[in-house]
């Protein structure tokens, strides 16, 4: 335990870096082996706009690195954070602040981002991608980066995490999205079986249908179990017959096209089919 903890407090960016390209390789490779929908694109130029999108969001994570170790080491040294309240031993300690930092810094943020009118519309960028695979995993406008950087930021100072457990954190984070945006398919049982512990392949696909409710469910990105306690997960009968995208931004210009995707947050905002954000309230946000 003592090594491990050691190697992820001095993991070098270029480890980190092999992890997520590493990802990516390997699941695009299962992926090609059993896939889950025969989908009808070009793999290589879909894979080199998300692939960009990637890229941006390790430049924004490494401009947010300073401020998270310093997050980290001014919580660590006061004994500040849930994490330092209660004597607890090793494993519980790993256990308690893995899942708080998947609880606000990937979930919350991720709920807010469909529940905030201008967070949505940075968000939308990922919910355009009409053919989801392992690379959609990071396909994230840089100013949703940013989103999720401060609110990772907000989780090490709420928790008091030790950088060890952020980075290795960061690192099954990028692993395990892309295994759930991946294109596999499944044994049903193996996959029903894992979705009561980790985000599967097919619980996160149903977030990724192109309408309303379903649009709004399965926010999880590495344990499931936030879904079930706040009434967020759905699943459905026939997963391979799900259609990829977003209603409002179908048009090829703008979902498959680097102009359109940087350029769509702001655009003028397009209501989908449901009742998202009709209330005046959610309007003046």
């Amino acid at each position: 335990m003592h090594t491990f903890v050691d190697y992820f407090s001095h993991v070098p960016s270029a480890h980190r870096f092999a992890i997520l390209m590493g990802g990516i390789v390997f699941f695009w490779i299962i992926e090609g082996v059993i896939p889950l929908q025969l989908l009808q694109y070009s793999k290589w130029r879909h894979a080199s706009i998300n692939l960009f999108f990637t890229l941006t969001t390790v430049v924004v994570n490494f401009g947010f690195a300073g401020m998270m170790v310093l997050a980290s080491d001014w919580s660590t040294a006061r004994h500040s954070g849930l994490l330092n309240w209660v004597e607890m031993p090793g494993w519980l300690y790993f256990l308690v602040g893995f899942s708080l930092l998947d609880l606000i810094g990937a979930y919350l943020i991720h709920w807010l981002e469909h529940r905030i009118k201008w967070m949505w519309r940075f968000h939308l960028v990922h919910h355009s991608d009409r053919n989801i695979d392992t690379t959609s995993a990071n396909r994230h406008h840089p100013g949703e980066s940013v989103f999720r950087a401060v609110f990772t930021i907000l989780a090490v100072l709420i928790i008091g995490a030790p950088i060890w457990l952020i980075m290795l954190y960061q690192s099954m984070s990028a692993l395990l999205s892309q295994f759930n945006h991946a294109n596999v398919s499944l044994p049903d049982k193996l996959d029903k079986m894992l979705s009561w512990v980790i985000v599967s392949p097919n619980m996160h696909k149903v977030h990724h249908h192109y309408v309303l409710p379903l649009t709004d469910t399965n926010f999880g990105n590495i344990f499931s179990i936030w879904d079930r306690i706040f009434g967020t997960y759905a699943e459905v009968e026939r997963v391979q017959d799900l259609v990829y995208g977003i209603d409002t931004h179908m048009d090829a210009s703008e979902c498959d096209t680097m102009k359109g995707l940087l350029t769509m947050p702001f655009g003028a905002y397009r209501p989908p089919v449901g009742a998202k954000f009709q209330s005046k309230k959610s309007d003046e946000l």
